[in-house]
């Protein structure tokens, strides 16, 4: 095995087209992404169909480039590693397949990456002294998750949501108060203005899952708070009704994840994920953590959001564990953590 090991990473399972290479697990050699967000917009949300069209049209030049700004080629890459799961079927399908053309035509080896594994593994980037085992809270556009992290391939499902991600209730909230897309950004902005305990919406637990999260409940009380005031004629204060859902998420998030590390004796949890990138849930955490002698650690917004770099991370620690997919690496959109 070579002194260094790079690795491609290639992730497609949304809406960013994204390359990255990667030595040794750690250093950043480069991160390309190609975001659709502006697309998308046009929406309010993603189209799969236009967002697996457009992973066609833009990946070649993605990797050429990621490739280019690391200053090495294709000949130089240890593992080409993918994205083939949870995600969009097709926008998988964009990655996975040049992914397995790569590696067959430079004779490379093919690793498959789990998109949420990723996610976890963006916090190795900039916190070179992190090493598992740690707790783990996961929280994207469709996935919320309290992950324990025994090894850098042993992972452990501690609780996840049971209807709607957080990331989703934020989103849904948004076009509700008429806010662009993506609504978590949007509802981060705007509850700065509001007052987070002008409204008690429900803080929802789950019977007989300590650790399980459900945000459906939260998201209707909000939509029929708002409908409530156009009903009554009262015109709703969409920083407060921002401030005071974003509160409700926060709480829940903030509270399962610090009870989780106390009670299994850890004092180290990491958050992951793009709802990750929140200010406000960063900050509430920061300071349970504080109470609770409890080491926290988050990643840059750029590795909170979808990227390739957390991609060859991964990799990289599944490549030197043996891992390794065959040519027939197919899409797997549901694709379970720990499968």
């Amino acid at each position: 095995m070579p002194k260094d090991i790079l690795t491609l990473g290639i992730e497609s399972s949304c809406d960013e087209t994204a390359a990255a290479v990667v030595k040794n697990g750690r250093e950043v050699l480069s991160n390309i992404i190609s975001s659709q967000i502006d697309i998308h917009k046009l929406y309010g949300g993603v189209v799969p169909e236009i967002a697996s069209r457009k992973h066609i049209e833009r990946i070649n030049y993605v990797i050429e480039e990621a490739l280019a700004s690391a200053g090495v080629t294709l000949n130089d890459i240890c593992a080409v590693c993918v994205t083939y799961g949870p995600g969009l079927v097709g926008a998988l399908l964009a990655g996975v397949s040049t992914a397995k053309a790569m590696a067959y035509a430079a004779g490379i080896p093919l690793v498959g990456v789990h998109h949420i594994e990723g996610h976890i593994a963006a916090n190795y980037i900039e916190h070179g002294t992190l090493e598992p085992p740690f707790l783990c809270l996961v929280v994207s556009g469709g996935h919320t998750h309290l992950v324990q992290v025994n090894g850098y391939n042993d992972f452990v499902v501690a609780g996840c949501t049971h209807d709607d991600a957080a990331g989703e209730a934020f989103d849904k909230v948004a076009r509700a108060l008429g806010l662009s897309y993506p609504g978590g950004p949007a509802i981060d902005r705007l509850a700065r203005s509001g007052n987070p305990h002008a409204i008690e919406f429900p803080r929802a637990k789950v019977d007989g899952d300590k650790y399980g999260f459900s945000f459906s409940g939260l998201k209707s009380a909000v939509l029929n708070y708002l409908n409530g005031c156009e009903m009554k004629n009262i015109e709703a204060d969409s920083a407060d009704v921002a401030a005071s859902f974003q509160q409700a998420v926060i709480d829940v998030l903030v509270n399962k994840a610090t009870d989780a590390a106390i009670k299994s004796g850890g004092d180290c949890i990491a958050i992951a994920g793009g709802v990750a990138a929140n200010s406000a849930l960063r900050a509430a955490l920061e300071d349970e953590c504080n109470k609770n002698g409890i080491r926290l650690y988050c990643p840059s917004p750029v590795y909170c959001t979808d990227n390739a770099a957390m991609i060859a991370v991964q990799g990289y620690y599944n490549f030197i564990a043996g891992k390794r997919s065959g040519l027939d690496l197919n899409a797997v959109p549901n694709l379970k953590l720990g499968a």
